[in-house]
């Protein structure tokens, strides 16, 4: 009777502890989110995740950008413009 009962208090143990690796595997993906950020979560200005509606929204406002012309600097350009002799 006692060895019975040693053998199933182990079982239980083993299934207990493989059931933890298999449920953290899936909750692991969706708790970083929740996690406030000064207990080691997502800061405030993380991207969002991929295959979310507001990812797709972001890639869409990034291209955008880029395709944009960019307006040069009037300031930057003429200071590129001077060239100076060294002094010797």
């Amino acid at each position: 009777m006692r060895r019975t009962l040693i053998l199933l208090c182990a079982l239980l143990t083993l299934c207990s502890l493989g059931g933890c690796g298999s449920i953290n595997s899936h909750l692991s993906a969706g708790m970083g989110d929740v996690v406030p950020k000064w207990a080691g979560g997502l800061p405030a200005d993380a991207p969002p995740r991929p295959g979310t509606a507001k990812y797709d929204e972001m890639m869409k406002q990034r291209e955008r950008e880029r395709l944009e012309p960019k307006a040069k600097d009037s300031g930057a350009q003429s200071a590129d413009d001077h060239v100076t002799a060294p002094a010797n």
